[in-house]
Parts: C-alpha cells; structure tokens; sequence
C-alpha cells in the first residue's frame, strides 16, 4: 500500500502539573531529514527521541516540536541569575560610557537572550514514557495521514498507468499504415533519383533491413510489462522509490517508440503518453 510522504500529526497530554504536546509536520524528500525542536528539559533525551521518530517515518522533511506548558504551581522556568548579573554589568557600563542614565535595568535584562531558562528539574522514567507515548501517537496520526494520501495516489496512479496502457493498444492501428507510408516514401525518393530505373529486388531486401531497425514490437512488450510491474509494485511498502525508478524504464520505451514512430498520428500518442508519465513523475516524487 502506497503512503504519501506528506503528513501532519498532533498529539497532547497531561503529567502531573505540565500539559505536553508533540507536533509532528513531513514534506517529500529524498531521504531522512529530520528537524527537532524541544524544551531544554527534554534535549538529553534528544538522540533518543531522533532515533525512534526515524524508524517510525523513515524518510521524508521531518519537523518536530514539543511543547511544555506548567497546568498548575509547579515552577517551570527561572532566572538565570549568573547571566543577569553579567548583562546588568555591561548595561551599566555602557550608560556610563555613553554617559545615559537608566533606571529600568530589570525589563531589559529580563528580554535578553536565555535569561529565562526551563527548571532544573530533571525528566523521571515516569515522564520519559509518557512522552514517548505521545510522540508514538503524533507519529501514529501522521501516519494515518499519510496513508489517507496513498489512496489519492493509488487513484491517480492507476488512472495514468490504464492512460498509457489505453494508448499503447491503438499503436497496432498505425503499424501497417507506418510501414506502408515508409516504402512509399523510399520509393518514390529513388525513382526520382534514379531516372533509369533501379533493381526492385535489391530494393525489397534494403527495404527489409530498413524497417527491422524500425520495428517496435520488443518496445511495445517491455512497455506493457513496465506498466504491469508498477500496477504490482504499488503493494509493495515503502516503494516510492522503486516506482521512481520504473517510471524512468516507461520513459526510455516512451521515447524509443518516438524515435522510431515516423507517423504523425503515432508522433500524436506519444506525446499523450509523455504527458500521463509527467503527470506520475510528479507524484512518485511525494510518495513514500
């Protein structure tokens, strides 16, 4: 089953006097990339959340933020003395070198960079597992996303295949047309270039060798089995990638039966068929 690599997920929860929520955002990417945001509180544990996000998502931009609110008395932030004290120092200073007096060094001390830190209280195994269990279940929820998007691809990716499929079978409508056309042309370019006439056999067995290299039957069977093995390949888990690298085997036939079309009506289908694969291309890029 087809997953998209777009997806959101939020998950909330209360512990003991702190309201803790994980938020969980993923853009397409061509590998893991991973972006945690988190309470310095929790930033010892965050190799560890990292690891466990990374095997949950596998692959994708990842964004994720936890958020630590105080629900009661506990207190959750305080200030950083030491650094307030060195902050009122240079303050002062400068005024007495610029020769400004102030008298409100506490407001602006208090907006300056990590003077107000998160307790040093500490995490309990306790909390640890209740985290855990909310990134679980944000990564869950982004997950169900991500698969609610699979469908939608799924549909669109059957629609496009059955396109092409659609317009390979009307390719055997132009084959004896194609071919026809070809002798005509050889013909008629040689009986105006030879005016006495020229050797009708040795024509017949050029002219067999010529549309040999012109036959596109083998391209039209490896065709029809590429489009059949991305039909099969969608039910395979994380394929994204592998279905990138079928669309670019659909393509080389595509443009092979270009080359050798030499029919306007053929030259027509083709470019239909370029025009469903883009429309894949576009897709298999955002599908996990």
């Amino acid at each position: 089953m087809l997953h998209s690599m777009t997806g959101y997920g939020k998950s909330t929860g209360v512990y003991q006097e702190k309201k803790i929520s994980v938020e969980v955002k993923a853009l397409n990417s061509k590998s893991l990339d991973l972006f945690v945001r988190l309470p310095s509180v929790y930033r010892e544990k965050e190799l560890e959340f990292r690891q466990y996000i990374g095997q949950e998502l596998e692959r994708g931009k990842i964004e994720v933020q936890i958020q630590l609110e105080s629900t009661g008395t506990a207190k959750s932030v305080e200030v950083n003395k030491e650094l307030a004290k060195a902050y009122f120092a240079d303050l002062k200073a400068t005024d007495e070198l610029l020769g400004i007096q102030t008298n409100d060094y506490l407001s602006l001390i208090l907006k300056m960079p990590e003077i107000l830190v998160q307790s040093k209280e500490g995490i309990t195994p306790e909390e640890l597992d209740f985290v855990h269990n909310l990134i679980h279940q944000a990564c869950d929820n982004l997950n169900v996303f991500r698969r609610q998007e699979g469908v939608a691809l799924e549909k669109e990716f059957t629609a496009r295949i059955d396109d092409i499929s659609l317009l390979l079978t009307q390719v055997d409508d132009y084959e004896n047309i194609r071919i026809e056309s070809i002798k005509e042309r050889i013909k008629k370019s040689l009986e105006d270039g030879v005016p006495n006439g020229f050797d009708e056999n040795r024509f017949h067995q050029e002219l067999i060798i010529y549309i040999e290299k012109l036959d596109i039957s083998e391209e039209k069977m490896r065709l029809k089995n590429h489009l059949d093995y991305f039909i099969e390949t969608m039910n395979e888990a994380n394929a994204g990638k592998k279905l990138g690298f079928i669309t670019q085997e659909i393509g080389r036939e595509i443009n092979t039966l270009g080359s050798k079309s030499y029919h306007v009506e053929l030259q027509k289908i083709v470019v239909q068929m370029k025009d469903a694969l883009e429309k894949i291309k576009e897709q298999v890029l955002n599908t996990l």
